[in-house]
Order: structure tokens, then sequence, then C-alpha cells
């Protein structure tokens, strides 16, 4: 299965060009043979409370109708990073998939909202703008099952071992760590995940834009069920191929007996 990672500077302010531009490399993506492509968190919309709602979309926005019509011209899954999505008069950050003949089959609403304030470092509230998701995600292709979350998601380890507990192989994870929390924890992270699931983990992240209101690290990554990081970004807009051998999975389990050693009868992580 390959996956092409595209870290694109989107977040322009421009809505309308950073669909254009989200589009142009899907068509890229196809051209180099990719099965699934993957855009990063906000990849239409300043990371910004004040743009969040005024960036909005409801069901079939026009960011939706732009992915959907892609995969199905490019026969091309599309896990459409996320965009802020308009429901009922609140606001969530929607990642949406699309199949190869465009239809929606996945759509997760980020669960953890990322408030922090570290000190001497970055603080960001999303509750001030965003309202949380409240349900675990996954989603099936021909080539398995696939977990999907968005960035703060993805430090809750209990949100992914779920999502491996329902079969996912691969966790795709578009997210935008910043300057602070990036170099301390964005590739440890995703080693972490990969290692205690024994799935390949999947990172994309907006390319880094110095002069933006929310610096993103960038740093796309992505690691294999043994915790080898197959390909990583730098900063810059780029975008990665990888080719994931899912065979490779079941191989470490094997290996590894994590998952079917678990003492199940002393501790146990369920869905509500």
């Amino acid at each position: 299965m390959k996956v092409a990672m595209i870290q694109m500077a989107g977040g322009s302010g421009d809505k309308e060009k950073d669909i254009a531009l989200a589009c142009e490399h899907l068509r890229q993506a196809k051209e180099q043979g990719a099965d699934i492509a993957v855009l990063p968190e906000m990849f239409c919309c300043p990371y910004d409370n004040a743009c969040f709602r005024e960036f909005g979309e409801p069901a079939g926005g026009p960011a939706q109708r732009a992915l959907s019509e892609a995969a199905r011209e490019l026969g091309l899954y599309v896990v459409g990073g996320s965009v802020p999505e308009l429901c009922e008069g609140r606001v969530y950050n929607t990642a949406y998939v699309y199949d190869r003949q465009g239809h929606q089959i996945a759509k997760h609403r980020k669960v953890h909202l990322f408030d922090i304030d570290v000190e001497g470092g970055q603080r960001f509230m999303e509750s001030d703008t965003f309202s949380p998701g409240g349900w675990i995600t996954t989603f099936d292709t021909e080539f398995g099952t696939m977990g999907l979350c968005i960035c703060f998601d993805f430090r809750f380890e209990e949100l992914a071992r779920r999502m491996t507990l329902r079969g996912a192989k691969v966790l795709f994870v578009p997210a935008a760590f910043n300057m602070t929390t990036g170099p301390a924890h964005w590739e440890v992270l995703f080693r972490q995940r990969a290692v205690d699931n024994q799935v390949f983990t999947v990172g994309v992240s907006p390319a880094r834009n110095e002069s933006a209101s929310y610096v993103a690290y960038g740093n796309s990554i992505a690691v294999d069920p043994w915790g080898t990081v197959l390909c990583r970004a730098e900063a810059e807009p780029c975008v990665l191929y990888v080719d994931l051998d899912l065979d490779r999975v079941d191989a470490v389990r094997r290996q590894l007996p994590i998952l079917s050693a678990r003492r199940t009868d002393l501790y146990e992580v369920i869905e509500k």
C-alpha cells in the first residue's frame, strides 16, 4: 500500500486557493502511484481560534466536495486532513475520508481538544471555539482496517489501543504539533504508539510557516510496527511517499506477542 504524505503550506487565509493546492497535490500523488493520500490538519484554514468558525463548513461544503470529487476522479483514497465542521451551532475539528469512488467512508471529530499552557512555551485553547467529538474512528479498505485520529488525540494511548483492537493496522494522524511540543514529543509519540500497538503510524503535518500565528513543526513521519522510522520530512512543503507492507504487522506480532499476551483478567481497555 503506497501512501502519499502531503505536507503542504496550507492555511494561507485563502480557502479556495488552499483547496486547489490540495487537489493538485492529490493529482501528483496519483501520478506517483499512491493508493492513499493524507492531508494535514486544518489544510485550508489558518490554525487560529479567530478563523475556525469563519472558515467552517456544513455537511457537503466546498472542501468536502472537492476532496470527494478528486478521490472519485483519481480512484484514490483520500484522508482529508481536517477542516472546521459546522453542525447545529457548534464547530468541530473534523477529518473526512473518501474511497476510490469518492464516497465518504469515515468522519472523525477530534475527541481531545488541544488546551495547553506550557510554561515558557505555547498557550492554545481549542475549546474556546471547538466542541469535542464523541467516537472512535476506523475504516475499511481492500488493504484492511485503518484507524484515524487528529493531533492531540494521539497522545491518549487508550484511543490508539481501541483502534488497534478493532483491527487497524495503520493509524493515520493529521496533526499540527507546534515548536514547543514538536521537538519534544513528535517522533517519540509516533514510535511509541507504533511499538505499543504493533501497527504502522503515519503523521502528516502542515509545513512550517514562521509568519503564522501558530507555527507548525512539520516533520511528517511514518513508523513501522517495530518502531523504525521509515521516512521523515523537515519543515518545508513536500510530499513523502512510503510503501507499507501490511504483512509486517502480523510478522512483528508473531515475533513479539504483546497484544496476545495482555492480561485481560487484570486490565482491559473497553469501548463504550
